[in-house]
């Protein structure tokens, strides 16, 4: 069983102090911005390098970014109440290489998820586009496009095209209209920003599980859960989550995942190199 012996012990540690403050710093600015017409989350947060918006420093700053109050308010309380511990165990360049690993590790997964969805919606979208029809199109956008949930203007679009086609019957007007709306939704998914730490996080709570496993944990203050068990149920849901894939849903939950992975695998490098330091 781990214990807890730090050589020093700080209630807020550096690295944490710091995440924190400029995590603040970045939501209380994007507030501001946003009433100038300006966004940093749209302009920091992480893009699908297929986007025009992507830039390679964008894996870096959308951790620092969060789109609701209770999003970093969340975040930084698990930073504070899980990293602290491991920060404390592990000094403040450990503990940031493990918070910058992890939160590049989870855009790495988003990407490459982000990749896959996007390369099958277009091969769909082909498919569709080779033997096109009024109810092939209603088909296509059932299965694919959450249209219900977009912007009224584009909902309305599908439906109006809808309508007409199996009114109209097939025409080529019909079928570039489709394609306008399908290649209008595609730019829409390649451009939607990621930001937060969220995936990080989920690496400090691997971390915690893997070594604190029996430390007990009150959730909602009451009940009591140990450590490895909690990592574990909240890696379950994370993956339900992500396959369910909810049209309405707009958590990366592969992310979150690809934090918990890679801080796994970075503990057990550490491990491997230097066990005493570890256990």
């Amino acid at each position: 069983m781990q214990e807890f012996r730090p050589s020093s012990f700080k209630l807020l540690p550096d690295v944490i102090k710091n995440i924190m403050i400029i995590s603040a710093l970045a939501f209380f600015a994007n507030i501001v911005l946003e009433q100038m017409g300006f966004s940093l989350n749209e302009a920091a947060g992480l893009y699908l390098p297929a986007s025009e918006k992507f830039h390679w420093w964008q894996y870096i700053t959308y951790m620092f970014l969060h789109g609701s109050f209770s999003h970093i308010f969340l975040n930084m309380f698990a930073f504070w109440m899980f990293g602290g511990i491991l920060e404390n165990l592990w000094g403040p360049k450990r503990f940031l290489i493990y918070f910058l690993v992890t939160g590049l590790g989870a855009a790495l997964i988003h990407t490459l998820i982000g990749y896959y969805e996007l390369g099958s919606l277009q091969e769909k979208a082909q498919a569709f586009l080779n033997a096109p029809g009024a109810d092939a199109f209603a088909v296509f956008v059932r299965e694919n496009i959450p249209y219900q949930y977009l912007n009224p203007e584009y909902a309305s679009a599908v439906e109006s095209l809808k309508q007409a086609w199996y009114a109209h019957g097939d025409s080529n007007v019909m079928v570039e209209q489709a394609r306008q709306l399908i290649d209008e939704y595609i730019r829409f998914k390649t451009d939607i920003p990621t930001v937060g730490a969220s995936g990080a996080v989920y690496g400090v709570l691997m971390a915690f599980g893997i070594l604190f496993p029996n430390t007990l944990i009150y959730l909602y203050f009451f009940i009591p859960i140990k450590a490895k068990y909690l990592v574990i149920i909240l890696g379950g849901i994370e993956l339900y989550s992500a396959w369910q894939n909810n049209p309405t849903d707009n958590v990366a939950h592969f992310a979150h995942l690809g934090g918990m992975l890679f801080g796994y695998i970075l503990i057990r490098i550490w491990n491997k190199n230097n066990r005493s330091s570890m256990y």
